[in-house]
């Protein structure tokens, strides 16, 4: 559990680095799942996932399309969402950790839900530059606050880890209008200078807590060393969509084994 010190902490910068939250042996099977589902072998129903694959020009625009399905047996897809539909991930987003942050971030007596869980990839010497920007989007009737981005490879600032601007997130939403929090580039150049950057470098298995309203990109992949993570935004399980949905709850029993 994280103690008031850290929360204030987090509070004050809006991230915090978590430690290690994955054992050697829990981190190779995690490493283990995202291979097979990105080659087609894991026992999941890849109907439900959203899978997208990495841009070839390393520009986010060039980023392929965005869509729940297979795209072929490659360790190459940038992005591959609702993994709370897969065993193993499912077990690692509901653990206690978590639950003691969301309590924090919500209530003690708030629903949770998780709003995506998602693997996030920068295949070696690859990878799609992902602009500055805030994590919010126009279509829900509340914001989610908070995300864990978990390192399942050496995140570096060679192979693309994430940057931030420390206490950004007090700013409030600095473009509203934009459907994802995508800041303008007269903004990202206003607001997100070298000076104010910090790198989140984490090893294999450690963890950081971002607010979602912190302003934060990464880069490509320079490097041999693939830049896997795997980011779990959690949010009030009361809130709806525009269009109706709700979204899946969690801290409650693992899905089961297909």
């Amino acid at each position: 559990m994280i103690n008031d010190a850290q929360w204030r902490l987090f509070e004050e910068q809006g991230y915090l680095n978590l430690g290690r939250v994955l054992t050697d042996d829990d981190l190779s099977d995690l490493q283990r799942e995202i291979d097979d589902i990105m080659l087609g072998r894991a026992a999941v129903d890849y109907d439900r996932l959203l899978m997208q694959l990495d841009s070839t020009t390393g520009e986010y625009k060039d980023a392929g399309v965005q869509s729940n399905g297979f795209k072929g047996a490659t360790l190459a897809y940038r992005k591959i969402q609702n993994l709370e539909f897969d065993p193993k991930f499912d077990e690692f987003l509901n653990r206690d950790l978590f639950r003691d942050i969301c309590a924090r971030a919500h209530g003690a007596d708030a629903p949770i839900a998780c709003f995506r869980a998602m693997f996030m990839n920068k295949p070696s010497h690859q990878g799609t530059k992902l602009p500055w920007h805030q994590d919010a989007w126009t279509d829900l009737d509340r914001q989610p606050i908070i995300t864990v981005w978990t390192a399942l490879d050496p995140a570096t600032k060679a192979n693309g880890c994430v940057e931030v601007i420390p206490g950004s997130h007090k700013m409030g939403l600095v473009n509203p209008i934009h459907a994802s929090g995508f800041l303008s580039e007269e903004q990202a150049a206003e607001l997100c200078t070298p000076d104010k950057t910090i790198y989140l470098e984490l090893p294999p298995g450690e963890a950081v807590l971002l607010h979602n309203w912190l302003m934060h990109s990464s880069d490509v992949n320079r490097t041999d060393i693939s830049r896997r993570g795997f980011s779990v935004c959690y949010m009030d399980a009361r809130t709806v969509s525009h269009s109706g949905q709700r979204f899946t709850p969690v801290f409650r029993e693992p899905v089961a084994s297909q």
